[in-house]
């Protein structure tokens, strides 16, 4: 078979419109200009875009040592631009309406949502690793969940056949404090001031619970939920420092990382039978769920 050569007044053009300076920096256009000094490669054009490279999520993930800085256009749900920062895949687009997706150290997206000036996860977090790449560890043995001082997580009955996908992972305080981070970059386990800010927009501890909690997830009767914040509180329940399960479709509980003192640290709760929404306190080793919230 021949090979196809480019006609010379092609080669020409193309030639033509790529300009060198000599400080081996590269200009793409059609006027000859010189690059822009603060630039490697400037491209210009007032009826053309940049396109990078477009895959899916399988095809953005299975690339092998990315560099940080890589950039892709990922084209299936969640869809937009993703960066490498060295460590994870980093969503960079949101959704039209305020809302986009983050992104776990496993690869599992959420959709977030965006109420009043934060935007919160609406799902519940199950990431099974930190940032760094390291383990959770996954602590199912009673007596070993109380004798934690380190970061663990758990599925409400160690079941995360039935609840892993609706309500998440359980974290003990120990997880959502770790310097490892468990959320993704530009993103951080609330504090309480970040709570007590959602619950002040919603209209106050003694109401803003029935804007924040899903109409479905929870035991009957789920009094007041009506969800307009698109927050999508679950009733996920807990896991006492004793290991014994509690409440999965009663109480909705999420960490803060901001301690009471020693042992116990800020929560937020939500309750099935009533529209309250308030901070209380727990035991570090208690496991509850989490919500990241954007930076």
């Amino acid at each position: 078979m021949k090979k196809r050569l480019f006609p010379l007044t092609l080669i020409i053009v193309f030639i033509m419109n790529f300009v060198l300076s000599g400080s081996g920096q590269v200009a793409i256009n059609t006027d000859n200009s010189n690059p822009d000094a603060s630039a490697m490669l400037d491209v210009k054009s007032t009826s053309k875009g940049l396109l990078i490279p477009r895959m899916s999520a399988s095809q953005r993930t299975g690339i092998s040592s990315p560099a940080a800085g890589l950039i892709v256009y990922q084209n299936e749900v969640p869809t937009g631009f993703y960066v490498y920062n060295g460590t994870a895949w980093v969503y960079l687009g949101t959704n039209q309406g305020g809302g986009g997706h983050m992104i776990d150290a496993d690869g599992n997206a959420y959709t977030t949502v965006k109420i009043g000036e934060q935007e919160w996860m609406a799902e519940n977090l199950k990431t099974t690793h930190f940032f760094d790449g390291s383990a959770v560890s996954n602590v199912t043995d009673n007596t070993a969940w109380g004798n934690l001082a380190t970061a663990g997580y758990c599925y409400y009955a160690n079941d995360p056949s039935t609840y892993k996908n609706i309500y998440g992972a359980l974290y003990n305080w120990y997880a959502v404090t770790d310097s490892r981070k468990i959320c993704a970059p530009g993103w951080h386990v609330p504090t309480y001031d970040d709570f007590n800010t959602l619950i002040s927009y919603l209209g106050g501890a003694g109401t803003g619970g029935g804007k924040a909690k899903a109409l479905l997830n929870w035991t009957a009767p789920n009094n007041s939920a009506t969800n307009t914040s698109g927050f999508s509180g679950f009733g996920g329940g807990y896991r006492l420092y004793n290991g014994t399960w509690w409440s999965n479709g009663d109480y909705g509980l999420w960490w803060t990382t901001t301690a009471y003192d020693g042992t116990m640290s800020y929560e937020g709760y939500l309750f099935r039978s009533d529209a309250t929404f308030v901070l209380d306190i727990g035991d570090k080793r208690n496991g509850m769920s989490v919500r990241c919230i954007r930076d």
